[in-house]
């Protein structure tokens, strides 16, 4: 999908870019010939081992999920739900090798964007980064700063370090978008980069994982909404399972938490996202795609209709520059 001169997706553009859908299932082409939906935060994994193997960099013992989370049965869940698009996200139990989720993304050019893991602590990440663009086609990376808090695997200096400004001054050039897995405390340093490079859009996963039924929850929060001033800066509301302070759908306790976010971001720099295809959602304990469809259409009572078309997939297909066919 192109962009308008403004760079906002209008339905207008989606609607007409439609047409070479028609082959597709037909759910998928209705759902297409409104708006467009997309799963910002999607991990899928290998069910063959052989040629996809595990690394989990942080874990040398790890030997992977019991469930294949594959693109196979992701796209069925997507047909059956009418989500047209999805940004794949490379989890860490494939570690630094990206290539299952340049498998995937290469099945369905179309409806798939993808974000690769480069080790962070890597001198070369500036080229790490041109090279799984530019060779592989990803659309951008996902740094886990979060497991380099407090010191963790060496600490988290790499983030404003000289070899992440030219990580970032690269980024501009090639107009990649950064997921963020991060910390709360993280978050002023990852500030001063959204400042110095206005011409590289970050998205920040799940709320910046922040706790909310921990202590400190508006001090933590103040921290992400923050970073809502940016234009360059946007955030799944994601992974409510795992913030809210009961951790059952829908969540009403998070609803005030992410009302504040909403008011600091506005509603055309918020995301959704859900984390694992089909039946691993219930493996992990996720909800299914439906009920992660309906929080956004039905339980959040601040939302307007204009908001949830914009958070359900135009916000997204704008950043990602997704196109219609």
């Amino acid at each position: 999908m192109r962009p308008t001169a403004r760079g906002e997706v209008t339905r207008r553009t989606w609607i007409g870019g439609s047409a070479a859908l028609l082959t597709v299932a037909p759910r998928l082409a209705e759902a297409k010939a409104k708006d467009p939906i997309v799963d910002t935060h999607m991990h899928t994994w290998s069910g063959d081992v052989k040629k996809f193997p595990f690394d989990h960099p942080y874990d040398r013992a790890f030997k992977g999920p019991q469930v294949g989370a594959t693109v196979e049965e992701l796209v069925k869940d997507m047909d059956q739900n009418g989500v047209t698009h999805c940004i794949l996200v490379q989890t860490i139990y494939h570690g630094w090798d990206n290539t299952y989720t340049v498998y995937c993304v290469k099945q369905h050019p179309h409806r798939f964007r993808g974000h690769g893991l480069i080790d962070p602590t890597d001198p070369q990440v500036a080229d790490k980064l041109e090279y799984w663009m530019k060779q592989h086609g990803l659309a951008g990376m996902r740094f886990s700063a979060i497991y380099y808090r407090a010191g963790g695997h060496g600490g988290d200096a790499w983030m404003t370090s000289p070899a992440h400004h030219r990580l970032w001054q690269r980024a501009q050039k090639l107009g990649a978008v950064f997921n963020l897995f991060i910390a709360t405390d993280q978050l002023p340093r990852l500030e001063t980069m959204i400042r110095r490079y206005p011409g590289v859009q970050v998205v920040v996963d799940h709320l910046s994982q922040i706790d909310l039924g921990g202590e400190n929850v508006q001090q933590n929060l103040d921290k992400l909404l923050a970073l809502g001033k940016y234009p360059n800066a946007a955030v799944k509301v994601s992974e409510l399972t795992s913030v809210s302070a009961s951790g059952k759908y829908p969540f009403a306790d998070a609803l005030p938490w992410v009302k504040q976010v909403y008011e600091a971001f506005g509603p055309d720099k918020l995301l959704w996202g859900t984390g694992y295809p089909g039946s691993v959602r219930g493996v992990y304990q996720r909800p299914t795609l439906a009920a992660e469809l309906a929080l956004v259409r039905e339980r959040i009572p601040f939302l307007t209709g204009e908001d949830k078309r914009k958070i359900l997939g135009l916000n997204a297909a704008r950043i990602w520059k997704l196109p219609a066919s």
